[in-house]
């Protein structure tokens, strides 16, 4: 008994349960809902799958198979909260979008916070996006066109046009009552804040709801308004928006026009979605992978986005076998420098390769910058060398031993530390260069690095071994 106490046996999840112990979708409930959904069975599928959180229902539709992910929709019916389609890679959303009827989407549409419908309807062609349009009310559509003609990445383009502005002559009692009074379309599904405007509509400042809630009935809203709040504009990049959250500790952030109007509200929720995509796209343009590549995209787009990339890693390939090519005299002479030479190669691109995902990373979030540049390159190349002089000893005894001629140990060595050195220096001085030239270093650097590392290397070992031991 006491055994059994101290290792309790797991229970099973309950049947209803949606995702497993490490946050993966149950597949037996992804089976349930693909036989409801073939069989056409709307009451099961909407019992099943009717209430789900906006986010297990865009891992749903991402689980499905791609005939029954329109289907699904169409069976949950005024049940499905087309906010779940901001969850799922764009490719699947532009593929259901383009099975569901636009009178639907519309109606879909005028339910979500205005960044949602944006992020919903910049998925459309420009056809079907104005009918979209068209089929809302003027103040919704006016809006929603005013944030679709802002640039892509900006911050009008991310932020919700939903908000509760009040002028500054109101008094606490007169803001809560109007929150209280307010048609509750009108107002925000959730909020942190009210912000203080002139008759113009300009920003004035900002009242939070913990200091609404402590200040008595009569008190003035200028009076306790928080008049240095951060704001950004309109046309901001998003990257510059989500490293002011960082910075600050933000939760929301207004949005001004050129004329300082408050037009819109950043929330930490749509920040956190920033981060981790500009995180996953710096993540795959250093790997060469495009930054837009998803799981879901088809294979001849993915084939023929990574065309490129593979093909300039061959060009660099064969800059780097053409050093071989000079030493081929030494190389039929002496076996050994055939054989360790690539080590000495990939060893200093292994090294490299770390220094140069910490420059890129720090240049993204502009921790490295021109006023520690130096600093940063003199730290990489001190470990450089202290690395390059450990592992030349570590592969220098091996390589002696194993070739039996103590001088091939000491040309390894030499050449390990001097590759190790060049790594460090091309993998952060590249990225510096790239970043100068306004070209992404995440994208570009790591070819050129490769590159300085396998010459370096290549040549270092091969010329010290044609000195060493006089093979020329």
């Amino acid at each position: 008994m006491t055994e059994l106490a101290e290792h309790p046996v797991a229970e099973p999840p309950p049947e209803d349960a949606v995702r497993d112990e490490e946050g993966r979708l149950r597949n037996d409930f992804v089976a349930r809902i693909a036989t409801a959904v073939q069989a056409g069975d709307a009451e099961h599928v909407r019992t099943l799958a009717g209430d789900l959180h906006e986010a297990d229902m865009g891992a749903l539709i991402e689980a499905l198979d791609a005939d029954d992910r329109p289907r699904l929709i169409e069976l949950l019916g005024a049940d499905f909260d087309f906010s779940a389609l901001t969850e799922v890679d764009d490719t699947v959303r532009e593929e259901i979008l383009e099975e569901i009827p636009n009178e639907e989407i519309a109606e879909g549409v005028r339910e979500l916070e205005s960044d949602d419908a944006v992020a919903i309807l910049e998925d459309l062609d420009p056809q079907d996006r104005a009918e979209v349009l068209e089929a809302l009310p003027l103040i919704e559509r006016t809006a929603l066109r005013r944030s679709l003609d802002y640039p892509e990445n900006s911050a009008g383009r991310l932020m919700q046009t939903t908000l509760i502005a009040a002028p500054a002559f109101w008094n606490v009692g007169q803001t809560i009552d109007y929150m209280r009074e307010a048609d509750p379309e009108s107002l925000p599904e959730s909020f942190f804040e009210v912000f203080v405007v002139d008759p113009g509509h300009r920003f004035l400042g900002t009242v939070f709801l913990d200091r609404l809630a402590r200040s008595k009935r009569p008190v003035r809203l200028d009076a306790i308004m928080q008049e240095d709040r951060r704001r950004v504009s309109v046309m901001e990049d998003r990257e510059e928006v989500a490293r002011l959250f960082e910075r600050y500790n933000l939760v929301s952030v207004p949005v001004v026009d050129e004329a300082e109007r408050l037009v819109g509200v950043i929330t930490i929720d749509d920040i956190v979605d920033v981060i981790q995509e500009e995180a996953e796209e710096d993540l795959r343009a250093l790997g060469g992978v495009s930054r837009r590549e998803e799981l879901s995209d088809p294979v001849w787009w993915i084939t023929r986005s990574r065309f490129l990339w593979l093909l300039v890693n061959l060009a660099t390939a064969f800059i780097a076998s053409s050093v071989l090519g000079l030493f081929e005299g030494q190389l039929q002479k002496m076996v050994a420098l055939a054989v360790l030479a690539p080590i000495v190669a990939s060893q200093g691109g292994n090294a490299a390769t770390q220094t140069m995902t910490v420059a890129v990373r720090a240049l993204a979030t502009r921790d490295l910058s021109p006023s520690n540049a130096l600093w940063i390159i003199g730290r990489e190349l001190m470990v450089g060398a202290i690395n390059g002089a450990a592992f030349g000893l570590i592969t220098g005894i091996i390589s002696a031993a194993w070739f039996h001629t103590p001088g091939i140990g000491i040309v390894i060595a030499l050449a390990m530390l001097t590759n190790l050195v060049a790594g460090a220096l091309g993998g952060i001085l590249i990225p510096l260069t790239l970043d100068r030239l306004k070209v992404d270093p995440a994208v570009s650097s790591g070819a050129f690095v490769t590159t300085v590392t396998d010459v370096v290397g290549y040549a270092s070992f091969l010329s010290i071994a044609t000195f060493w031991f006089g093979l020329a």
